[in-house]
């Protein structure tokens, strides 16, 4: 299991390394790692190991692990097969601390049993591994590359503070020269592959506390250790660091491929997305955006709360940029009408709502944009600002002006987060973004960024949640339950049902029908019946003595028919709730993350719009009831149309409860539906409950 709070100090910064299977040809994967670090210029002991070679790329070359002349902290392994195993084995035994294991053929391939005997030669001494199937990293502070990407052969990387982490060797050594082609420095890169052993959380929780990156990019295709991956996103947001991360997986086709290439498990990619949510990492959906977002956080200002003010040349754009924040979710308050009625008196023919477009006449007197910017910040009070500049932003007749009037708001204002839209020769960019303005060529880019910038500071501002209750443990049945079993399990948990009746013949139901009061709700009760609605096993509006009889020998005659071998425990009888907001909870069991907790709205909301949230359990009632009220249509709850408003603390109390229940029921719960939850302006009741339960282990 991965230990995000390993001590990868030798990994990453070590005084020796060790390359076995050495190469003379710079070119070769054993022979790239050397050629890397000779050009720049690393200063710890290069240690060549090929029994065959005297001497490699200008560096004495020794015959054997044992024949080395001190103990390299870190070892690539570059051979295949049996001589790899062979090298953990030496290299354990002379106190090596890491090795980067380059070779492949492992459990990518199907061979799990090879892959174990490298990770238990490699623990017999203690010894740590990256990979295998790996193609490296690089902390180009101290020139190290134990690496054999193609990637650097278009240079360096660029000095920077992002440090990426990347299950995908090729993926990330894209991402770092992306980010070099555009002028981004990415300080480190650890690429874990098979993740036999170190896995991305172990690289980015190291990266967490190294003081010598601020922002951390991710990409992973399936988690094995859910609690110690969330555990490295917590512990980064702690820090206030953000994570953005590119998590793929999402289709069917897309979690095959995953798994034949990382042999991980990729999960229910919405539990992903909540548990990232959870710790206020951002999830990118493009490798552009991936970068945008990261270099937008290289700024380390993160607005709360976040508003985005705009100042344009062009109207055009400014609905471009209002359409991508609408989208986003970033708010664009108007101008204060003050300060509208005060840019009017300097130019009548402007804009000043926000966006604020001081048009072409800008062309005529670029003291607008200083003007026009400055009353945003101080009389709009925005957090962010965007600013349309297109080419004359890069035009030398007007660029150097342009510079000195924002350059002045921002000496007064440098709290703000600034970002421009210019199309500008590279030097003239460079100029920008030296005086720390972000550059984006397309502003709805720049409006996605901004706003992840905003989502990063909220996260980080956040108060911890409290501390979920500890529950007494749970005794599950043997077997899935029915359902008046099911409630009877929830109700010692203080989850509260719909008062009804268990009945064995009619006359019971009638009974309980009558102390219910009419009308009643009748379903068929069985441990072998999970979906009564599908047999027509439920009946509602049942509103007599005689119905209740008639209602009775209706869901017998139908579970006999559609389920005839099902052990039929009798019919249940229960009050039939009127007015009453319907929602859904749930508890599944995720192969990586274990339990998680579902709420939503129920009826057409679950079933259509697909409008619920997700949580790993357990949580206290702070966190439910935030759950809650994230729901889209939460209003429904809270009193829209003139509706009285549903008891919000009762429900999150009970979703609390439910999420206590499952973590301490264990692993044999499978999953658990209620379904309707009945939310009344006092209290909330669950009209069905279902829980499966596993096999004993």
């Amino acid at each position: 299991m991965s230990r995000t709070d390993a001590d990868l100090a030798p990994l990453v910064r070590p005084g020796a390394v060790a390359i076995i299977g050495a190469s003379a040809d710079p070119t070769r994967i054993g022979g790239r790692p050397i050629a890397y670090m000779l050009r720049a210029g690393f200063q710890g002991a290069i240690l060549p190991v090929n029994p065959n070679r005297a001497e490699v790329q200008g560096l004495p070359c020794y015959p054997s692990v044992a024949a080395l002349p001190l103990v390299p902290d870190v070892a690539v392994v570059a051979v295949p097969g049996a001589a790899a195993l062979q090298a953990v084995e030496e290299l354990g035994a002379r106190g090596t601390r890491f090795a980067v294991m380059f070779t492949a053929g492992y459990a990518e391939v199907g061979e799990v049993e090879a892959q174990g005997a490298l990770v238990a030669a490699a623990r017999r001494h203690g010894m740590r591994l990256l990979g295998p199937n790996c193609l490296g990293l690089f902390n180009a502070a101290s020139g190290f590359y134990p690496i054999f990407t193609a990637s650097l052969e278009g240079g360096l990387p660029l000095p920077g503070r992002i440090g990426i982490a990347s299950q995908s060797g090729a993926y990330g050594t894209h991402l770092f020269a992306a980010c070099r082609a555009r002028g981004i420095g990415t300080g480190m890169l650890i690429t874990t592959g098979n993740e036999a052993d170190l896995a991305v959380a172990d690289a980015i929780g190291w990266m967490t506390r190294d003081d010598d990156l601020d922002v951390i990019m991710a990409y992973v295709e399936g988690v094995q250790d859910g609690p110690a991956f969330a555990g490295a996103l917590a512990a980064a947001r702690r820090a206030k660091k953000p994570v953005i991360l590119m998590k793929v997986g999402r289709s069917a086709v897309g979690s095959a491929a995953a798994q034949s290439h990382t042999a991980s498990i990729a999960g229910n990619d919405a539990i992903f997305s909540a548990v990232l949510a959870e710790h206020g990492a951002i999830r990118a959906r493009s490798t552009e955006e991936l970068i945008d977002i990261a270099y937008a956080a290289t700024r380390r200002i993160y607005p709360v709360p976040n508003t985005l003010g705009v100042i344009t040349i062009s109207g055009g754009a400014g609905v471009l940029i209002s359409d991508a924040a609408e989208a986003a979710g970033l708010p664009m308050p108007p101008m204060p009408e003050e300060a509208q009625a005060r840019l009017k008196a300097i130019l009548p023919i402007a804009s000043p709502l926000n966006p604020v477009d001081c048009t072409a006449q800008a062309f005529n007197d670029l003291s607008l944009i200083g003007r026009f910017t400055e009353s945003m910040i101080a009389d709009g009070g925005y957090s962010s600002i965007l600013a349309f500049f297109t080419q004359i932003g890069g035009a030398p007749s007007m660029a150097p002006a342009i510079r000195t009037q924002l350059n002045a708001v921002k000496a007064r204002h440098p709290d703000r987060l600034y970002a421009l839209s210019v199309l500008a020769s590279e030097e003239r960019n460079r100029e920008y973004e030296a005086d720390g303005y972000l550059l984006y060529e397309d502003p709805a880019r720049a409006v996605v960024a901004l706003d992840a910038m905003g989502r990063l500071g909220a996260s980080f501002s956040e108060f911890e949640p409290a501390v979920p209750p500890i529950g007494e443990p749970v005794r599950l049945p043997k077997a899935t339950p029915s359902e008046a079993e099911a409630k009877r399990l929830l109700a010692a948990y203080g989850i509260a049902t719909v008062p009804e009746a268990v009945c064995t013949d009619a006359e019971a139901a009638v009974t309980a029908a009558e102390s219910f009061g009419f009308p009643v709700v009748m379903k068929i009760l069985s441990p072998d019946i999970l979906h009564k609605t599908e047999i027509g096993g439920v009946l509602l509006d049942v509103a007599d003595a005689e119905a209740v009889r008639r209602g009775h020998a209706t869901l017998l005659a139908r579970a006999a028919r559609h389920a005839p071998s099902a052990r039929i425990e009798g019919v249940l009888v229960a009050r039939q709730i009127k007015g009453a907001v319907e929602c859904i909870m749930g508890i599944q069991r995720d192969p990586v993350f274990g339990p998680v907790a579902m709420v939503g709205l129920g009826g057409v909301f679950v079933e259509v719009m697909r409008d619920v949230v997700f949580r790993r359990c357990p949580f206290g009632e702070d966190v439910a009831e935030a759950m809650i009220r994230s729901i889209k249509a939460a209003p429904l709850l809270t009193g829209a149309r003139g509706r009285p408003p549903c008891d919000v603390a009762a429900l999150a109390r009970m979703l609390s409860r439910l999420s206590v229940f499952a973590a301490a029921a264990g692993p044999r719960l499978a999953s658990i539906d209620l379904n309707p939850v009945f939310a009344l302006p006092e209290g909330a009741f669950a009209a069905d409950a279902v829980i499966e339960v596993g096999e004993a282990g």
